[in-house]
């Protein structure tokens, strides 16, 4: 199986047919595709000016839009090279649990689906100012409490559970707190004894 950048010299190779070159186009999203894959697909070919469905597209069109994915890509690895930094520090001193700021790390992992969107109106910005954008906001969870909330529903009403850095739960209902299963099954999660 080919990586992103085999397919990327696929899709450069002048000795290819048209239609091979935009299928390793294609391919290329199966690696990196942050508004998931056909919405990067439709945001690729309208700022490159080709039609989605054009199986024989301009080449030159073609290498516009690798262009375009192979920008964004090297800022989503410069990202993601920070943040292995980042994580070896904390390691080295001590700090073993990953951190409220890795919590939107772990769930984007290796760019795909970064930013799910309607693929037929995804962003209209290059695919690199998006992700700038996007790399820039998860700051802002450094001033979160060490701690996340979430409701949810049990029999009826609402509770509130609160998760402490020691990963205990802790129901802020204490009428309700221990009774049953959370999941409506008879027998009770392992958590739960």
């Amino acid at each position: 199986m080919a990586g992103f950048r085999a397919l990327a010299r696929q899709v450069r190779d002048p000795d290819r047919e048209r239609s091979q070159r935009r299928q390793a186009l294609r391919k290329c999203l199966e690696r990196f595709a942050p508004y998931g894959h056909r919405a990067t697909w439709q945001h690729l070919c309208r700022n490159a000016g080709f039609d989605p469905d054009d199986r024989e597209p301009d080449p030159a069109l073609l290498v516009a839009a690798l262009e375009e994915l192979e920008e964004a890509r090297a800022v989503w690895l410069a990202y993601e090279s920070e943040v292995a930094a980042r994580r070896r520090r904390e390691k080295h001193n001590g700090i073993r649990q990953p951190t409220a700021l890795d919590e939107w790390h772990r769930r984007t992992w290796g760019g795909r689906s970064l930013l799910r969107c309607d693929p037929a109106r995804p962003p209209t910005p290059r695919l690199a100012e998006v992700l700038r954008r996007m790399i820039a906001m998860p700051g802002a969870v450094r001033d979160a409490p060490p701690y996340r909330r979430a409701l949810r529903m049990e029999r009826g009403a609402r509770a509130e559970i609160r998760t402490e850095g020691t990963g205990r739960r802790e129901s802020r209902n204490p009428h309700r707190a221990g009774t049953g299963s959370r999941l409506g099954f008879g027998s009770p999660l392992p958590s739960q004894g």
